[in-house]
């Protein structure tokens, strides 16, 4: 399941006496496939997919309480554990994604990275869990020691090709500076 979302600073951001602000974070739903949700609770279909919503947070709200708020307000039983927020950056016409640690606060990187949403946006991901989970420590560590080997493999075998290259090339050098 993937679950963008877009955090926009407007004039619907309020500064309380305590020095924290609160806001709304926009959120789009972009889901891959359908999670698990309350019996009938009727929040998340597959024609909800695109849609908007909104959730409103405050400036200490962390990303895992955004995390859990989020999936408590589309009525998701999965775990919060199952998914990581990430903030997607647009720096001339590269997008870079980073992963927000559960310690971290939507809201402020919101506002540092400014009013504009092409510049910082945020999604929510389901954690996919790799081929490599499933191995040992010791059978990673053997693929390790396997893949260190061909490599040292290719890089003789690329050193000897680049030798044989120099050592023609050089002959040839020699047939046409030979002095008379």
């Amino acid at each position: 399941m993937k679950i963008a979302c877009f955090l926009t600073v407007s004039s619907l951001l309020t500064l309380n006496s305590n020095g924290i602000y609160t806001g709304f974070i926009k959120v789009q739903m972009e889901l891959c496939r359908p999670p698990q949700t309350s019996p009938n609770s009727g929040k998340l279909s597959p024609s909800s997919n695109g849609c908007m919503n909104t959730l409103h947070i405050s400036s200490t709200n962390t990303v895992g309480e955004v995390i859990e708020a989020l999936l408590k307000k589309f009525l998701v039983t999965e775990s919060p554990a199952k998914f990581a927020l990430y903030k997607r950056c647009h720096r001339e016409d590269q997008v870079y994604a980073c992963k927000l640690s559960d310690r971290e606060h939507p809201l402020y990187l919101r506002l540092v990275a400014g009013p504009r949403t092409d510049t910082l946006s945020f999604v929510l991901r389901e954690h996919e869990i790799g081929e490599w989970e499933a191995f040992s420590l010791p059978e990673l560590q053997n693929f390790l020691r396997i893949l260190d080997k061909e490599e040292d493999e290719q890089l003789q075998n690329l050193r000897r090709r680049y030798a044989a290259y120099r050592h023609k090339l050089q002959e040839a050098l020699r047939e046409v500076w030979k002095p008379d």
